[in-house]
């Protein structure tokens, strides 16, 4: 992993799998910080490993994508903080790949909608009729639309670790019935909207996650990223095929292929990445992003 950039104005305090974090010169710690920049690097990341070479220009495209659907969305809260309202300039070095963006205490909750039935909640549903404790109609196939939306929570483990899916009451204790609810109600509003966008232009947003906190005010934001190639499965409404993926997803299918997830991944081939950064471009091409 490549050093994070050293940027005037501000202090590197973490690196992600995929973005680093900063808080401006002369902050003790993220805790007493007025603003964060998120700074995305071109890593991937799958299945909990940051993996080998990078996709070129990865970094850039995704937050060109997060700002679109920020922008689209503007209804609905979220952390970016407006270059009207000052602050610490953000260097033009990495302004094309970061988001300057007001603190949240974040919900130690991923809210993931599916739309569609699809990876991990299509085996769930094959030896249960369910996904996530969601009781689904007899029948569906893989890349099936479901009748409706469906919210399945998961618990937002450590760096490191595992997300858990949860239910639905779990997330209740863990937040508060209240908070819970605003939750599952802000996920599934956020993702009907967006599918209708994209859907109008020849794209399927068959499930996603998002993260949410609240500010110093105990406003519900929208955090980190927002509808990416990284936290969303895009599909190609207008393929025969309508699973072509505009995401990561290449890059799991290779992995699954020719890695059993023990030890170290290996090297992405050349053909992989350079194939998944002309879907990321695409999608973006495509959303008029």
């Amino acid at each position: 992993m490549s050093p994070a950039p050293v940027l005037a104005g501000w202090r590197h305090v973490s690196s992600g799998k995929v973005r680093e974090l900063y808080v401006p010169e002369g902050t003790a710690d993220v805790a007493s910080a007025s603003e964060l920049l998120l700074v995305a690097s071109d890593r991937v990341s799958a299945y909990d490993f940051a993996l080998e070479p990078p996709i070129p220009g990865k970094g850039e495209l995704l937050t060109r994508l997060s700002r679109f659907w920020f922008t689209r969305l503007a209804d609905v809260p979220n952390h970016l903080i407006a270059p009207s309202a000052g602050g610490t300039p953000v260097p033009e070095s990495v302004a094309s790949r970061s988001m300057h963006v007001m603190p949240l205490e974040m919900f130690p909750v991923e809210c993931v909608v599916r739309g569609y039935l699809v990876g991990s909640g299509w085996a769930e549903y094959q030896e249960s009729g369910s996904v996530c404790g969601v009781a689904l109609p007899e029948g569906l196939s893989n890349g099936d639309r479901l009748p409706e939306p469906i919210y399945t929570p998961a618990y937002k483990a450590p760096q490191g670790e595992h997300d858990e899916n949860i239910s639905y009451e779990q997330t209740e204790e863990l937040v508060g019935a209240t908070a819970a609810a605003q939750l599952r109600d802000l996920s599934l509003r956020v993702y009907s909207e967006a599918a209708a966008i994209a859907l109008e232009r020849g794209v399927v947003i068959a499930d996603t996650k998002f993260e949410f906190g609240r500010d110093g005010t105990g406003q519900i934001r929208i955090g980190d990223e927002v509808l990416t190639s990284d936290s969303s499965r895009y599909w190609d409404a207008r393929s025969g095929n309508r699973t072509e993926s505009f995401d990561k997803q290449i890059v799991r299918d290779w992995l699954s292929a020719n890695w059993d997830r023990q030890g170290t991944p290996p090297v992405l081939p050349e053909a992989i990445v350079t194939r998944t950064a002309e879907r990321y471009r695409e999608l973006i091409e495509r959303l008029g992003a």
